[in-house]
């Protein structure tokens, strides 16, 4: 049975759902879900981890706009780093025994960035279709900036979506995210509100701004260097191909040589491969957990 839990952070409050006993816990794996998604996305994974490994303590977090988190103020448009921030606050809140980071496409960037800046806290880093943080050649940098600035006025502008059954919403995404309706179901429940009249989607319509800005290559490079932890990165085979590719390059590059504790799976599935491959994902991070 999931305890749902709050953590009042200093301009946020945080919603989690929670597996196991804090107090006993040898080990906290915290799950960092993905952009739009929420903590639904690893409830299926969580369950089967504590079927096989009672003892730890598994948390999954909903970022702040996203699930029953709440939202920034209305002139933030979360920005990628300030999620950072969050996350460091709350892990000093939970203050676990040892740390296990879980992150999926933008947690897993999110994971890899904290991870680097704080390896004290971090015992494990697990990616799950994520290899580092996003980087872009610096060429696109004007570019990005102005359709960023354009985005946000076209959100301010956009009327709110709603829909007359939580099943429209399941077949949308579904449709989105290429999973069958009990996979995306879980994420649904947890993303929706119905208000008496429509159903609304809970998270920020402000996620859906462009970023203004995002890291060069070298910046990429210089945080993946300072991961020292055990480092297992996850993909689904037929998952975002430009992450295969950085795959491909990355196990050829020094920046992965220098961690004698990084390795790749790639496992059957999209870039939702661990809802898809539930029992597969489970063993491959609790095989981390056991090295640790």
């Amino acid at each position: 049975m999931f305890t749902e839990k709050r953590v009042t952070l200093v301009h946020n409050e945080l919603a989690t759902m929670e597996l196991g006993d804090a107090e006993t816990a040898e080990m906290a794996v915290v799950f960092i879900h993905g952009w739009l998604d929420n903590s639904g996305s690893f409830t299926k994974l969580m369950k089967e981890c504590h079927q096989i490994m009672p003892d730890l303590h598994l948390v999954a977090v909903d970022l702040p706009g996203h699930g029953l988190s709440s939202h920034r103020k209305d002139d933030n448009y979360y920005q990628f780093f300030d999620y950072i921030d969050d996350i460091h606050q709350f892990i000093t809140a939970l203050s676990p025994k040892k740390l296990l980071l879980v992150g999926h496409s933008l947690g897993a960037f999110l994971a890899t960035c904290y991870s680097a800046a704080f390896p004290e806290n971090v015992a494990g880093l697990v990616q799950i279709e994520g290899f580092g943080p996003l980087s872009e050649s610096p060429n696109n940098t004007v570019k990005r900036l102005r359709e960023g600035v354009f985005s946000r006025q076209q959100i301010r502008e956009k009327r709110e979506r709603y829909f007359f059954s939580i099943d429209e919403m399941v077949d949308v995404r579904a449709k989105v995210n290429h999973l069958r309706r009990l996979e995306v179901m879980p994420i649904v429940k947890r993303g929706t509100i119905f208000d008496g009249e429509v159903w609304k989607w809970r998270h920020d319509s402000k996620l859906n701004a462009n970023s203004l800005i995002r890291m060069s290559r070298k910046n990429a490079e210089a945080i993946m260097k300072e991961v020292r932890c055990p480092h297992l990165v996850i993909l689904g085979q037929s998952g975002f191909d430009y992450l295969l590719q950085q795959a491909e390059l990355e196990l050829e590059h020094p920046i992965a040589a220098q961690n004698e504790q990084f390795s790749v799976e790639y496992i059957p599935g999209g870039h939702h491969c661990h809802i898809q491959q539930i029992q597969l994902t489970s063993e491959l991070i609790l095989g981390l957990v056991n090295k640790i």
